[in-house]
């Protein structure tokens, strides 16, 4: 659009097309026969290898798509870099664009503030990794019963909701007899990690999985980890339960190391991307769990040739955001077919039309990251995690 117009000649009537072609894009409509999907997510910095996955997954299922004929995507990705208020200058980055669905933001403290935007403006958002209940809104607290916000009707999550990784990681780790004396370190400023560390600490007492030490960090303090390891270690704790994104993670195994101590780690799905990690000595994760929903080394078909095509396109083995990133983009293409949405509504009709389908009980989706996948009216998703160890540099399947 933006090409069609500089080519016209300053004139009342150039000025009247470009009107009517701002009014449209303020609408958000689509342009030629496409609808126009955006995202957020941290492309620089620290957490940039969970944007740039997420991204780098979405766009291979929106060029596939687009090879099949019919149903057309423009995707656009904006840099959040991590940050609540630049999340939210790319998201009206992408409203002006005329985005008419939204991927969310890929981490959960970005997606909280642009959930509301979306929510506000009544565009459609589905995130392939934010997993914070914050997020989803009007989600109860598992440690405290209580509601804290309202439900954001229009706001969906591919990944699994945080309280939901800390049970199951409390059930796996109960289940497999991995430790009997378990430590956690969680993040105490970041609402990802302090979602999955409540729901972990109240499900292993139900379990009577014996929680011996339990020491937080902060952004600021994130460097220096030895009071919080040596609390471990002098409590006898034989696995360590990390809630956190692995940067943090990576600092925690080399410090363990130095410090002469060799507790099991155990991860959520924000660990998964360490071995990608510049400069990580991947002997340290040797032996770490955790849980994802994706597995690379999956013999289906689906999975074979996603991590081929990911492959060969970006030179690395596809992680859990990447896989999640490619899921968003195929459910979406089949709500959309569904719902009956085109490109030419505005996206607050095919907002309506899309919590219709994803909340109506009739919708299921098989993807790479679960089959049957289906949404409650909460907002988050129904699928199985996969427990993964790291042996010889590579994730291994542990079931």
């Amino acid at each position: 659009m933006n090409k069609r117009l500089t080519r016209i000649q300053t004139s009342i009537t150039a000025s009247v097309l470009c009107a009517a072609a701002l009014t449209a894009c303020s609408q958000n409509s689509g342009s030629s026969g496409s609808f126009k999907i955006g995202g957020t997510g941290p492309l620089t910095g620290g957490a940039a290898i969970y944007g740039a996955a997420a991204k780098n997954g979405a766009s291979i299922a929106a060029e596939e798509i687009n090879a099949l004929g019919g149903i057309q995507f423009e995707l656009q990705y904006q840099d959040d870099e991590h940050d609540a208020e630049k999340a939210i200058n790319a998201y009206n980055a992408l409203k002006d664009w005329g985005m008419q669905i939204f991927l969310g933001s890929v981490t959960s403290t970005p997606s909280v503030a642009t959930s509301a935007e979306s929510n506000s403006d009544r565009i459609f958002f589905l995130t392939p990794s934010a997993s914070s209940t914050e997020v989803l809104g009007g989600v109860e607290d598992p440690l405290t019963g209580i509601v804290n916000t309202a439900r954001k009707d229009n706001v969906f999550q591919m990944c699994f909701v945080d309280p939901n990784q800390g049970l199951a990681s409390a059930q796996y780790i109960f289940d497999k007899k991995l430790a009997d004396k378990v430590a956690v370190i969680y993040k105490n400023d970041d609402v990802y990690s302090m979602g999955i560390y409540n729901s972990f600490k109240i499900k292993a007492e139900d379990l009577g999985l014996d929680i011996v030490s339990a020491t937080t960090f902060t952004e600021s303090s994130q460097n220096d980890f030895s009071v919080q390891l040596t609390e471990a270690k002098n409590a006898g704790a034989e696995l360590i339960f990390l809630p956190m994104y692995y940067t943090p993670a990576s600092l925690i195994m080399a410090q363990a190391k130095s410090a002469g101590y060799a507790p099991k780690f155990f991860g959520v799905d924000g660990m998964d991307g360490i071995l990608t990690m510049d400069g990580f000595d991947k002997s340290l994760a040797e032996g770490v769990m955790l849980l994802t929903p994706f597995n690379a080394d999956a013999a289906d078909k689906l999975t074979a040739d996603f991590v081929k095509s990911y492959s060969e396109r970006f030179g690395e083995v596809p992680n859990q955001f990447a896989a999640d990133g490619y899921d968003c983009v195929y459910a979406y293409y089949n709500a959309l077919k569904v719902s009956g949405c085109t490109s030419d509504m505005k996206a607050s009709e095919i907002c309506e039309k899309l919590i219709t389908t994803f909340t109506g009980g009739g919708f299921t989706f098989d993807g790479i990251t679960g089959n049957a996948m289906k949404w409650d009216n909460t907002g988050a998703v129904t699928k199985s995690p996969k427990g993964m160890i790291i042996q010889n540099g590579v994730y291994v399947g542990m079931d």
